[in-house]
C-alpha cells in the first residue's frame, strides 16, 4: 500500500518517491520506498490522486521520518518489481509498474511476524 510519498526536488509536481506498507496482523508495517519506474503522465496522474488522499499523520509508526514526507490515507496500492528482501524486511531495488486500481486490501502483501 502507498501510505506517503516525498515530492520530487527535480520536477515540479512529480513524485520522488512513494513510501510503501506491507499488513502484519491488523496493522501497517514500513517495507520501504520506491523512486523508480515512474514515466511522466503516470507520476502526474498518481500525483493528483495522492494529492486527494493527503492527511497530517502517518497511518503506520516510521522511525526516522522526513519533514518532506507526504502522508496518506492507505487507499491506494501499488505494483511493484523488486530484487530481493533486506535482512530488516525491505524492498532491494524497487521499481514502480503501476497503480492496481483493482486490488483490495486482501491482496496487499502480508509480512509474517
Amino acid at each position: 500500500m502507498i501510505v506517503g510519498y516525498e515530492p520530487s526536488t527535480a520536477a515540479p509536481g512529480g513524485i520522488g518517491r512513494l513510501i510503501l506498507a506491507g499488513c502484519q496482523g491488523d496493522r501497517l508495517v514500513y517495507i520501504g520506498s520506491v523512486g523508480t519506474g515512474f514515466c511522466d503522465a503516470d507520476a502526474t496522474a498518481l500525483r493528483k490522486q495522492m494529492d486527494e488522499l493527503i492527511i497530517l499523520k502517518p497511518a503506520l509508526c516510521m522511525k526516522g521520518r522526513r519533514q518532506a514526507y507526504r502522508w496518506l490515507t492507505p487507499a491506494l496500492v501499488a505494483e511493484v518489481e523488486f530484487r530481493a528482501w533486506t535482512d530488516d524486511g525491505k524492498l532491494r531495488h524497487a521499481s514502480y509498474k503501476c497503480l492496481r486500481e483493482d486490488a483490495d486490501s486482501a491482496e496487499v502483501f502480508e509480512i509474517k511476524p
